[in-house]
Formats: structure tokens, sequence, C-alpha cells
């Protein structure tokens, strides 16, 4: 092997040793400090203070201020932070030596911790004179720089503020300038007494965007901002663009919310008329949300409730406006709560069936019972359908919900058949569940569980879910029935029933909504006019209808034995509500059963009800 130093001063027994290091020295730089430069220029640099380093390690006699020169270059190269510094000292260190093949000599360890000491020292000299000179370079261009910069921020600060409080499309304040003004007339130190805020909103406006394009619908959003903007009232604060197709009203100096209702008036009645753009066009109607108060009231608070009453008027029909009114928001809150409560309860097992008596009207024995959906809520008590399942439908929780009553009613009709075989349970199914797939199928294994003949399961569903009769409703209906199960159209009369549709509806028979068994009122008779018939009348020709369709007819909301005996006289087939029983728990029926069974037969003659009624 050749020993003899190469031209950069390194012998050949050393140099794999001092490329590595090299290279591990590039690296924790590179690591420690970013620097704008190319990892060859980097390894270059490193290079050269390597191969002065190992000199200054290797030669005798040593030269003075090797070390801090290495040091000073090495913040000129630009790696002048102290984490470069802890990189470098830590890597020669650690590597040098070994490179060097001098960690057993004292001599040269001993120089190499002089040289190390040196480096530092100049890195820290080096370093400390590059932060004078940069900071006073910094301070001479700052000075240089402060009128120009103080000039511009003028010139740009009122630019940047409007484009800040502003809606770049329409030009109107946005969402930030309502809110601080609306702070500021909320504040004490601004003499206003009360304030109101109108929220509206653009109904179907994405049906613009959509058919007419985003171009005519910026165009529009431009009219409708320059129509409210054009409102003159000497109340009106500020008009605002919050969102898309969302503005807003501040009312300043309100007396009550009729103030603030009429500004909200004028705005519904001015966007009302007619929009042309681009030559097309384009009627449309906004919705309104009021809210008013004091201006001691939090300004978000007001913002708030009005945009929950402007929710209120999408939810009431669009086109019209709501005012905040404290109670509905309370009712709301509660409603979600309860919403929001329902998979855990669900899933704790607090949702239970409560089973009213079906009652045959000519004999009055139980025919079947219908299980309606409780809630043993821990905090509110017992709680009726009414409370939660349109909650349920709404969160689409019923489908979940239905099944786990459908289980249970069968799993309970099916004990009954033992005290009394051929009692069926009628059991109410939601528009979501028979728009499932699956359904038909879902029953079958139920039934099949459980041990309930399908002909003693009854499902009732509403008019609103057979109006159109296509696709999965038809299917379900078809699966169900030819599954043996009972379908019903439940609360008939006061939907939009479609004959046509009873007349190829798989279906057993009706139940007539309680409002078409109690008794109308009486129009005046005008002369000429035709006599009206009576309340039977119509009943019989109600019930005439279902039986020529080959339907049982059930009527609901019958209270007192006159009623009984007036629908019996109809032809009335089942009759169900207070007169016979309220829904009661699985056991208050099983009771009613035995207490029935244990009675000698009664004749279809006898007076209603053989069932017993229950005290109301």
């Amino acid at each position: 092997m050749n020993d003899r130093p190469d031209a950069d001063g390194i012998d050949d027994r050393h140099r794999p040793g001092v490329e590595e290091f090299v290279t591990a020295w590039a690296t924790a730089l590179h690591r420690a400090h970013y620097v704008p430069i190319t990892a060859e220029q980097r390894h270059r640099i490193v290079s050269a203070l390597a191969e002065r380093l190992v000199t200054a390690v290797l030669t005798d006699p040593v030269r003075p201020g090797d070390g801090q020169r290495i040091g000073t270059d090495l913040v000129a190269a630009g790696f002048g932070s102290p984490e470069a510094l802890g990189g470098t000292i830590a890597v020669i260190g650690a590597r040098l030596p070994a490179a060097l093949g001098v960690a057993a000599d004292p001599t040269r360890a001993t120089r190499l911790n002089g040289l190390l000491a040196d480096l530092a020292a100049g890195f820290a000299s080096a370093a400390h004179d590059r932060s004078l000179r940069e900071q006073d370079a910094v301070r001479l261009a700052a000075l240089d720089a402060r009128t120009q910069a103080e000039e511009a921020l003028r010139v740009s600060e009122a630019r940047f503020r409007r484009f800040a409080t502003h809606d770049q499309l329409t030009g109107l304040p946005n969402l930030t300038r309502f809110t601080e003004e609306l702070g500021r007339l909320c504040s004490a130190a601004v003499p206003v007494d009360r304030v109101g805020v109108c929220c509206l909103d653009v109904d179907d406006f994405a049906a613009v965007n959509d058919v007419l394009g985003h171009r005519v619908g910026d165009l529009l959003l431009r009219e409708i901002a320059h129509r409210l903007a054009a409102l003159t009232d000497p109340r009106i604060g500020l008009v605002a663009r919050l969102d898309s197709d969302r503005f807003a009203i501040l009312v300043r100096g309100t007396t009550c919310a009729e103030d603030a209702i009429k500004i909200a008036d004028r705005a519904l009645a001015t966007l009302a008329a007619p929009f042309r753009v681009n030559g097309t066009e384009v009627p449309l109607t906004a919705s309104a949300g009021v809210a008013e108060g004091a201006v001691a009231d939090d300004g978000a608070t007001l913002m708030r409730d009005s945009e929950i009453a402007l929710h209120w008027a999408k939810a009431d029909g669009k086109g019209t406006l709501r005012r905040f009114d404290q109670d509905r928001s309370a009712a709301d809150a509660a409603r979600y709560r309860l919403s929001a409560a329902m998979p855990a309860a669900l899933h704790r097992g607090e949702f239970t069936a409560a089973y009213q008596p079906i009652a045959a009207l000519r004999s009055g024995r139980l025919a079947g019972v219908e299980a309606l959906a409780r809630w043993r809520h821990p905090q509110l008590g017992l709680l009726t359908a009414a409370r939660f399942i349109d909650l349920a439908e709404h969160t689409g929780l019923v489908v979940a919900l239905g099944r786990h009553l459908l289980e249970q009613a069968c799993r309970q009709a099916s004990r009954w058949q033992r005290i009394q075989p051929g009692l069926y349970v009628s059991v109410n199914v939601s528009v979501r569940q028979l728009r499932r797939n699956g359904l038909a199928g879902e029953v079958a294994q139920i039934l099949d569980r459980t041990g309930l003949p399908p002909h003693l399961l009854q499902l009732e569903v509403t008019e609103q879910a057979v109006i159109d009769l296509t696709g999965v409703v038809t299917e379900s209906l078809a699966a169900l029935m030819a599954l043996g199960v009972r379908i019903v159209i439940d609360d008939f009369g006061i939907g939009y029933a479609n004959l046509a549709n009873l007349r190829s509806l798989p279906l057993h028979g009706l139940k007539l909504d309680a409002s078409l068994t109690r008794p109308a009122a009486q129009p005046v008779r005008q002369p000429g006019a035709r006599r009206p018939g009576t309340d039977d009348d119509f009943l019989r020709t109600v019930v005439s209808l279902g039986h020529r369709l080959g339907l049982v007819v059930t009527a609901e909301g019958i209270e007192t034995a006159q009623q009984a005996h007036r629908l019996a006289a109809t032809g009335c087939d089942n009759g169900q509500g207070w007169h016979f029983g309220r829904p009661v728990p699985p056991d208050e029926i099983t009771a009613s059963i035995v207490a029935q069974r244990d009675r000698d037969p009664v004749s279809r003659d006898t007076a209603l009800p053989a069932f017993p009624a229950q005290q109301r």
C-alpha cells in the first residue's frame, strides 16, 4: 500500500475513513441547517474543511489558529447555526480519531481536542460578527424602508379592510362586518335600546345554478343584493350577504319585534318581483327569520335566533317569514335531545310495546291487539309513540326500532296463542321500512324465530306509503302477502287515498281513522242545495266500499258504547278505542283474555261489549 500523502494531503491509508467522515459531517450539517446549495457543493465544502482539519491533526509542528480558521470558514460557508456547530463537534469527536487511526494516540487526541475548542471559538466569534452585520443591515434596511412601508400600509389598509369585511361578488358587507356592527350596537356605549336581525334565504336557489348556470346565478345574486340595499328605512343599519344565497338585515332602534318583521316583509316583497337576467325572467321567493331584543342581549344569540327562525320558515313551506319563539326553540331542543338519545336507548332495551284491544263489533269479543311503541325513558317516564316516532322516521332509526318492536310483538302474540288461539297482532310499518329491500325476508325470519303463524300478523301501512305503487313498495307488499301476512291501510280517510290502488293492492283490510267515526258538523243548508247525507250514510258507504273490495273494515277511536253500536249497525267488522281498552302492558291483555275465556260464551246478538271496557 502506498502510504505517501496525495495532492490533497491525505494518505491513502486514511482516505476511506476520511471519506466516510466527510460524508457523515456533510449529512450532519444538512440535517442541522438548511443552506441553498446542492449536495455536491456541500460535499466539496466539507471535504476542503476536512482536509485542513486532518492536516492540522497529523502535521507537526502545530500551526496556531488552524482550528479557529476552520470554525470561521464553516460560518462563512453558511452553516452558522448552533445546531450546525453541535453536529460538527459530535461528528468530529466520534468519527475522526478512528478515521485517522489516532484514537489510541494521546498526543493526537489532545491536539484534536484543542482543535475542536479552537474551532468552536472561531465559529462563535464568526457567528457573532455575522449576526451583528446582519442586524446592522436589517436596521439600515428598516430605516430606509420605513417611510415607504408606512405609505404602502396606509394605501393598502383600506383595501384589505374592505376585502376582509365585504363580499367580493355583491359588494355588500359580509358576515364579519355584520357581526362587528351587531356587536357594536349591542355594546353599552351605543345609545340604542333594541335591535332586530332579519336573516333571509332564497328558496331553491340551487336550481337556478343547476338549470341556468353559475354565471346567471352570480348575476342574480348581484341583483338581489342591489334590491335589498335599496330598501329605504332609517332604522336599517346594515344589509349583508352572509354566504351563498343567504342575506341579513340589521335593524337599529326597534321598539318591538313588529318593527323588524315589517322590514323583513318589505324585503320579501321586493324579492318576489320577477328578476330578468340576460334576457331570462327568473321568478323566485325567499324565506326569512326574525329575532329582536334588547341591546343587553348577546349579538351572537340574536344572530343564532334569527337563523333558527329562518329554518322554521323553510320547514313551514318557504316563501314566508317566522319570528323566533322561545317556546318553540325549547321544544325543538327537547326533540333534538330525544333524537340524540334514541340510538343508545334502543341498545339498552328501553323501547317496548303496549297493546290495545281490537274487538269484533257484533260480538264484542277480542279479535286482536295492536302493538304500539313506548319508550321507558329514564328521566321522562313512559313516552308514547307520538313523542318519538317522527324523530325516528327522520333519522332513519325507525327501521331498527320497527324491527325490534315487530319481533317483540310477534313473540308476545305467539305466547297468547296458548290461551286464545287465533288472536292476531297488528304492528305499524313505516314508509322507510316499506321502501327498504328485504323487508319480507326480515318478517319471515322474525316469524320463524317467534313461532307465530304468518296469518296472525297484521301489518299496518299508511295511505302515504301506497300512493305511488312502484318499485320496492310494490315488491315488499306482494312478498308479504305471499308470505301470508295481513296488510291493512291505517288511518284510512285522512290522507290522499288512491281508490284505484285499493283495487290492486294486496290488502286484507282498512282501518278507518277516528275522524270518520265522530259526528260531523252539519253545514247550513242553502236554498235549492241537495240534502246532505247523514253520518251513518257516509259510514255505510265507506264500509260497503271496503266489503265490496273484500276487505275487513276496522274503526278506530271508539270511545262509547253508543259509537260501538252505531258502527256495528253500519256493518263495520272490528272496533278499536278506549271503549274496548287503552294501550296496556301485555300482562293486562293476558288477564283480560283469561277473564273473557272464563265467562260463558256470548251470543252475537248480545249487547256490546263482551270484552270488558276499561275505565277512561
